[in-house]
């Protein structure tokens, strides 16, 4: 049966989730807050007020993180959706297997309009807040409060409400012991743009993800010395033989009386910028809800990170797990939030077999010394929850050439040398095959 649908967020989890959704025949509202698509691929070279971003709904606040010279870590192949590739065509006039933000942007543009989507977007509709309504014959209804271009303030009744608002634009900044004594700059990632502020500087990257290895070795080009501290770097600590002027080490322990960095291995460094590259928070100021936290980084409870038991299937989430294919991650769970809202597909567990999901999967992560925050993260089995996810809607498994391929673009990730972009033919790193292939 069709429904009347909200999807909040216009990037690429809400343009795809929308195409689902129509593609099921239900009537849909994009609402999204900014003047055009594509959430986070949207470059702004504007920065927050505030350099650490600690204010998102504040005024001036900025959504997109991309910074000027990103590129995609994983190839053209892996980044489209199944029936709108982005291998093989060029959007925006960059041909490279490791496209730029603005080829990813043109490449959402033709998307939003290839789909229909584009003519079912509210631009400049930002969502104030979503409720429960009442519940009728189909589920829980669901009023959305929100405020268009002119600054009037409307509320809508719809049957269901999918969340793509996107988590990436709300920066995640540790707490590091006696940083009140820190007379130097700090910022985080989602403010940098380029290197150049960062001349002559001794600066702090803290985080070994994808964007903090580009972003140290971008700086590494101006900077006298780049120290980069991170959890996981026990067996590279000292001199990064890659780079003329940067350090590996642990994470940092604490701001010294002296106002020092230091480290937990032991070694400190007088530096002039702490630059956080440590990602991003979940955030719903929007959602006016029982039982339903964000708690340190984990928002639940959510049956398999897209529905809440107790609102589902009316209230679901589109594009919170990381670390896999993401595209293709996006358009399983939007298929199969369509699907279901349809009676396409099988119904959900009762709530109380949802929940009890949810709490094994919370047990399991504690037995494996999983902390709370990577909820979310799929790596390294994030194959099984794709196939999973395959099944419910009778699409195909996941190849494997995307398995080895991703794994291969991961592995180019961890060597610390971004030049693996323009030399991906020549890399050949062997993935091995899961077992569940």
């Amino acid at each position: 049966m069709p429904r009347t649908v909200a999807v909040v967020g216009a990037g690429p989890a809400g343009l795809v989730a929308a195409r689902e959704l129509l593609r099921e025949d239900h009537a849909v509202a994009v609402f999204e807050k900014s003047g055009r698509v594509g959430g986070t691929w949207a470059y702004d070279p504007r920065a927050d007020a505030d350099p650490l971003g600690r204010d998102p709904g504040g005024p001036g606040a900025v959504h997109s993180s991309v910074y000027a010279s990103l590129r995609t870590n994983l190839p053209r192949e892996l980044m489209g959706f199944s029936d709108f590739p982005l291998a093989g065509r060029v959007f925006a006039g960059d041909p490279r297997t490791f496209p730029g933000h603005r080829e990813m942007l043109a490449f959402l543009d033709a998307f939003a309009v290839d789909s229909g989507v584009a003519a079912h977007v509210r631009l400049g509709g930002e969502v104030l807040r979503v409720r429960p309504l009442c519940r009728g014959q189909q589920g829980e209804q669901w009023a959305v409060a929100w405020r268009g271009e002119d600054g009037g303030v409307a509320e809508e009744p719809f049957d269901a409400v999918v969340v793509c608002s996107g988590h990436c634009s709300v920066p995640l900044v540790p707490k590091i012991r006696g940083i009140n004594k820190w007379q130097g700059k700090q910022m985080h990632s989602h403010n940098y743009h380029t290197p150049e502020p960062f001349q002559d500087q001794s600066v702090v990257v803290v985080g070994l993800g994808a964007s903090g290895i580009d972003i140290a070795s971008e700086i590494s080009h101006v900077a006298k010395e780049v120290h980069i501290a991170a959890r996981y770097s026990k067996d590279r600590l000292g001199k990064i033989e890659l780079y003329h002027n940067a350090w590996m080490h642990g994470e940092i322990d604490c701001i010294q009386d002296d106002g020092l960095v230091r480290f937990a291995e032991g070694s400190s460094v007088a530096a002039d910028t702490i630059l956080y590259c440590t990602g991003y928070r979940y955030h719903f100021p929007f959602l006016d809800l029982d039982g339903f936290t964000v708690d340190d980084n984990r928002v639940g409870p959510l049956y398999k990170h897209v529905f809440p038991p107790k609102y589902a299937p009316n209230l679901s989430f589109v594009g919170l797990p990381y670390k896999s294919i993401i595209f293709q991650s996006l358009e399983l769970e939007s298929k199969w939030v369509a699907a279901l809202l349809s009676g396409r597909t099988a119904a959900l567990p009762s709530e109380e077999d949802m929940m009890a999901d949810v709490q094994e999967e919370y047990q399991r992560m504690e037995d494996a010394g999983k902390p709370k925050r990577h909820t979310h993260t799929l790596w390294p089995r994030w194959v099984e929850y794709l196939n999973w996810l395959a099944d419910q809607v009778g699409e195909p498994h996941v190849e494997l050439w995307r398995y080895e391929m991703h794994e291969k673009a991961l592995r180019c990730v961890w060597s610390l040398d971004v030049g693996y972009r323009d030399r991906w033919e020549e890399e050949n790193i062997d993935s091995g095959s899961p077992p569940w292939f």
